[in-house]
């Protein structure tokens, strides 16, 4: 059965009580995953709110999504892991990524593909207490189990790569079934690269989504949006369907603020179309939300993670669950 996870950003405005209700009303209504956006400059410390939701809940699965190793080095992701591991054990998940807003913000560039994959590695063996000949680092105290690595992915060699050495692959992109289904053929041509088994590797698909309300969810997921045309925009090869895009794409990449990060009031997010946004994010009624998380669902997600925006997370955390009920995926209820 697909699972349902949350991401969510701490915003500066956001009380921390707040964020913890919202992680525990989530746990409540049967969501099996939380990711914390790393974003150091546009949101509040992703560790900090991990640190007090593990001590603040019981069951649902809990980690940074995604954080990278360019701006926290991997004894520092590692050590943080390992302590939250002591708070939560068995429920503390790594999501990795190249970089992206954490690292241009101040004017980094991301891992390269071969680099990440060493990083990875090492950020593996510090997990488990494992010593290697190349390693000469562990971590206080810790003899493991390794936290499960997912690495963010959404081009081809990135999706190889989680793969070939992830536990699970955060998938990124349109909330489109075909291209999903093309991405998670890259997932597993990795896997089978290396002789693993496909199978092995969780597929966590991330996607958000507004209901139709007073207002038009599209406005709501413009700016979130408004991100992937950015990242779209780099890709090498677009999707068919997505390639008359490509100008809004550019101006995206060109005109994106990165203090203003997944902000649903950030001014970048005016660049972008009700036609690209419907394209790229789940908007519509509760009937049209859940029939496109069922697409997503059926092409083999094993968890659809959901980005839940700022203005009124409660009100679309409720929306969310009778979405998910409507779609026949979960038993889940709040």
């Amino acid at each position: 059965m697909t699972q349902l996870g949350i991401s969510l950003g701490w915003s500066h405005r956001e009380p921390i009580d707040r964020m913890i209700r919202l992680i525990q009303d989530a746990e409540s209504a049967g969501v099996a995953g939380c990711w914390i956006v790393d974003s150091q400059l546009a949101m509040r410390d992703a560790f900090t709110l991990l640190a007090l939701a593990a001590h603040n809940t019981r069951h649902i699965h809990l980690g940074p999504g995604v954080t990278n190793l360019v701006t926290r080095h991997e004894t520092v992701v590692a050590n943080s892991l390992v302590s939250l591991r002591a708070l939560a054990p068995g429920r503390i998940l790594a999501g990795i990524g190249a970089g992206d807003s954490a690292v241009y913000s101040i004017g980094l560039a991301p891992q390269r593909i071969s680099v990440l994959e060493e990083s990875v590695h090492r950020l593996r063996a510090l997990l488990g207490g494992i010593s290697r000949a190349d390693m000469t680092m562990t971590i206080a105290g810790n003899s493991g189990p390794a936290e499960p690595i997912f690495l963010a992915a959404s081009q081809p060699r990135m999706l190889q790569l989680a793969g070939a050495i992830g536990d699970g692959a955060i998938i990124m992109g349109p909330a489109d079934p075909e291209i999903i289904r093309q991405q998670m053929h890259e997932v597993d041509r990795g896997a089978i690269n290396v002789g693993r088994d496909p199978g092995e590797v969780f597929r966590d698909v991330w996607v958000t989504m507004a209901v139709d309300g007073d207002d038009p969810g599209v406005d709501a997921v413009r700016s979130w949006a408004s991100a992937q045309a950015r990242w779209l925009a780099k890709w090498k090869q677009l999707p068919d369907s997505l390639r008359r895009f490509e100008t809004e794409m550019r101006v995206a990449a060109e005109t994106y603020d990165f203090s203003r990060h997944l902000s649903v009031s950030a001014d970048h997010a005016k660049v972008i179309s009700d036609e690209l946004t419907v394209a790229l994010a789940v908007t519509g009624d509760i009937e049209q939300c859940a029939a496109r998380l069922r697409g997503i669902a059926e092409v083999g997600a094993d968890r659809i993670t959901v980005s839940l925006l700022s203005g009124g997370r409660e009100r679309r955390l409720e929306e969310l669950v009778r979405v998910w009920l409507t779609s026949h995926l979960s038993e889940a209820t709040l």
